[in-house]
């Protein structure tokens, strides 16, 4: 079974950036989908990001386009979120998720998840 800890979570400035990371253990990222999801208080979870090592597809929500980068190590099982100029409205829990095969958008299908991690964004 898949386990997976975020990292990186932290309070910091609008514009300014921050690295996540999503480690991998109890089995490797090779045919998996990873996924980063949010969540903010009284709001729906949404999805965020998704990578699939199938065929190396990238998703992004139309709100963080251009903003945020989701990339792969598999040497070290990890899966990161690069994001820059952070806005007040990013402020969530930020959670990875992984299911076997490609990116998914239903949050329901990922049956992997992490324990989440912080991230605020003040203005």
């Amino acid at each position: 079974e898949v386990q997976l800890v975020e990292s990186g979570g932290a309070l910091v400035q609008a514009g300014g950036s921050l690295r996540l990371s999503c480690a991998a253990s109890g089995g490797t990222l090779d045919d998996v989908a990873v996924g980063w999801f949010r969540q903010a208080p009284g709001k729906e979870r949404e999805g965020v990001s998704c990578i699939a090592s199938r065929d190396n597809s990238r998703f992004y929500a139309d709100s963080v386009k251009g903003r945020f980068t989701i990339s792969s190590d598999k040497a070290e099982n990890t899966v990161y979120l690069l994001m820059n100029s952070l806005k007040p409205e990013d402020t969530a829990v930020y959670y990875c998720a992984a299911l076997h095969g490609i990116c998914a958008a239903s949050y329901s299908s990922y049956p992997y998840w992490g324990q989440g991690t912080q991230v605020t964004v003040s203005s």
